[in-house]
């Protein structure tokens, strides 16, 4: 069996879906394939610069994230443990998608993966206690360099269920809405973002 993939709403995002092999003893999954990877994208995975790990209790929602192009972040999400919404917003300036989210449910039934491509937001809600999320970056984690938009912006529409009791970090609380965010001039803009992902391969 090959991995399956699709493309999601906001340019340049691709879900991915690995097949998994289960016997008496568990499972074997790749959450990564270059091939796959490759014939969704147009070339292989960005040069990886840091892997990233976070547990989380359900309820927390962290995002809208973006890092500020340049240089820019790409990311490869998946969910190592638990259950969470992964969201793709698009924040880029300029973009055929902007402002559209979408979203993908990863757990560790299915390990579906997502790509977001360079200079979008990604936000996640937890629906499940102990939820381990893994990703690869194409930077490193520059403190300075990252952004925020709130994940409560009425305009994003976020898939947060009715009745989870939402816990937010103070950056996040106070993060503005994608427009007030767009009127400061904070947002990267989506030629720069493209021109910034093509040089990451030469």
């Amino acid at each position: 069996m090959r991995m399956q993939w699709r493309t999601l709403a906001v340019a340049g995002a691709v879900e991915f879906s690995p097949p998994v092999l289960r016997d008496d003893r568990g499972l074997f999954v790749s959450p990564y394939q270059e091939a796959a990877f490759e014939e969704a994208v147009g070339r292989p995975l960005f040069p990886v610069a840091q892997t990233n790990h976070s547990h989380s209790r359900r309820g927390t929602v962290r995002g809208v994230h973006f890092t500020c192009a340049p240089p820019g972040t790409a990311k490869y999400v998946y969910c190592a443990r638990g259950r969470a919404i992964d969201v793709v917003v698009d924040v880029r300036v300029g973009s055929p998608t902007f402002g559209v989210c979408d979203a993908v449910e990863l757990d560790p039934e299915h390990f579906r993966a997502v790509y977001f491509p360079l200079g979008v937001g990604h936000a996640f809600i937890v629906l499940e206690d102990d939820t381990v999320m893994s990703y690869l970056q194409s930077g490193r984690y520059v403190p300075d360099n990252e952004l925020a938009v709130s994940p409560l912006d009425p305009a994003l529409r976020l898939p947060i269920p009715d009745g989870l009791d939402v816990i937010l970090s103070d950056r996040d609380t106070v993060a503005p809405t994608l427009d007030d965010a767009r009127r400061s001039g904070v947002l990267p803009r989506y030629d720069e973002t493209v021109a910034l992902e093509k040089a990451l391969y030469q």
